[in-house]
């Protein structure tokens, strides 16, 4: 373990985790909602911080990225623990249960993202990686190769502004506009994921994910709304539209064809250049 970031002392040993918008107030021998950061005798720590659970050698545009370096490589590497509770979350595996952890140092894995020649760097994805703050943010101020994020945007606006000078590119999911949606789904809320998106795009290059599941974000005047906004940033963003297959607490039947994706897509191009 080791000391986290972005907390505040309280009153009886509790302390306020910072990092998120959640903010938790967490009392002594307890954890946040993200299961990762626990309080110890008044201190905040990390228990993730060298642990990785799921790494691979992966196209760049499984990310999705598909306008940054395409046809290239990267190592990915996830964690344990995430800061939403998506009712369909897709890496339950690792982001809700948790799964066998082995220990990699900053250096070894510099080491290994090295040795692969063909890989222009690292992507933290596979389950939330702002909450694994402290290990990416000594690996992307330490790495001389690219360093990417595979977000949900959930993180307050100051750690955000600290790491996001040593990350070379980001996909943040937009799971929708609404944030009844955000709030009933994933026990987070909508605005902190829009101002992410805003201040990732001054920084670095972005990408957006919208995961559309039927029936409950899949209407056209949702991805309308969608695009128009992302439009008011920048026409050029990437959207990547994914549809929903069932997993974790949602049985809802998935799209049989793909014909209800290209008609997103089809509303999605009237804003933006690229939907994919």
């Amino acid at each position: 373990m080791k000391e986290a970031k972005f907390y505040l002392h309280g009153k009886n040993k509790e302390v306020t985790c910072v990092l998120c918008p959640h903010n938790c107030i967490i009392k002594e021998g307890h954890v946040g909602i993200c299961k990762v950061r626990e309080n110890i005798d008044g201190t905040l720590y990390t228990k993730t911080y060298n642990q990785i659970s799921s790494i691979a050698l992966d196209p760049i545009e499984k990310k999705p990225l598909s306008n940054y370096k395409p046809g290239s490589q990267i190592v990915s590497v996830g964690t344990f623990g995430c800061n939403f509770h998506c009712d369909f979350c897709q890496n339950f595996h690792i982001s809700k249960q948790l799964p066998e952890l082995e220990g990699v140092s900053v250096n070894t894995l510099l080491e290994f993202s090295y040795r692969q020649t063909d890989s222009i760097g690292i992507a933290f994805t596979y389950n939330e990686p702002t909450i694994w703050y402290e290990y990416v943010e000594e690996i992307a101020y330490k790495h001389k190769k690219d360093t990417i994020l595979v977000t949900n945007g959930f993180i307050n606006e100051k750690p955000l502004k600290e790491l996001l000078p040593n990350i070379q590119a980001m996909n943040i999911d937009l799971k929708s506009i609404n944030d009844s949606f955000y709030k009933k789904l994933c026990k987070g809320s909508l605005v902190p994921v829009l101002e992410t998106i805003k201040l990732a795009y001054e920084q670095t290059h972005i990408e957006l994910t919208f995961l559309a599941i039927p029936q409950m974000n899949d209407s056209d005047e949702e991805i309308k709304a969608i695009a128009k906004w992302i439009a008011l940033i920048d026409k050029n963003i990437p959207l990547h539209i994914i549809g929903f297959r069932p997993m974790y607490k949602m049985s809802n039947h998935p799209y049989q064809t793909s014909s209800k994706i290209t008609h997103l897509k089809q509303i999605a191009s009237k804003y933006l250049r690229y939907v994919y």
